[in-house]
């Protein structure tokens, strides 16, 4: 049974910071890319950042670059988020996903997902 779960939202000031995490179980993910995704209330789902297991290869939706940076933890089977210079447009449910891919910022490439941690960010 594969597992995804993501834990570390919380409420945070505009200006600071959050680090999500997402641990992975259920399978060897050697061959998968994670990714992060956000949807706000009223909003479709977005691509956050993405990053592979086995090269560690990052990639980002434009607007988080320079802001969020993804890692992994191949040890532990943890991928983390860190989020900076948080803005109210930011919040959001965070969610994070495997996939059995190289590379995609389409969320229809992601096979098993977490249930979804809240960032809040207020003004």
């Amino acid at each position: 049974q594969v597992q995804v779960v993501e834990s570390g939202g919380g409420l945070v000031q505009a200006g600071g910071s959050l680090r999500l995490s997402c641990a992975a179980s259920g399978r060897t993910f050697s061959r998968y890319a994670m990714g992060w995704f956000r949807q706000a209330p009223g909003k479709e789902r977005e691509f956050v950042a993405g990053i592979s297991w086995t090269s560690s290869t990052t990639w980002y939706a434009d607007s988080m670059k320079g802001r969020f940076t993804i890692t992994r933890d191949a040890a532990t089977y943890t991928v983390y988020l860190q989020m900076n210079s948080l803005q109210p447009e930011d919040t959001a449910v965070y969610y994070c996903a495997a996939g059995l891919i190289s590379r995609s910022e389409n969320s229809r490439s992601y096979d098993y997902w977490g249930q979804g941690t809240q960032v809040t960010v207020s003004s």
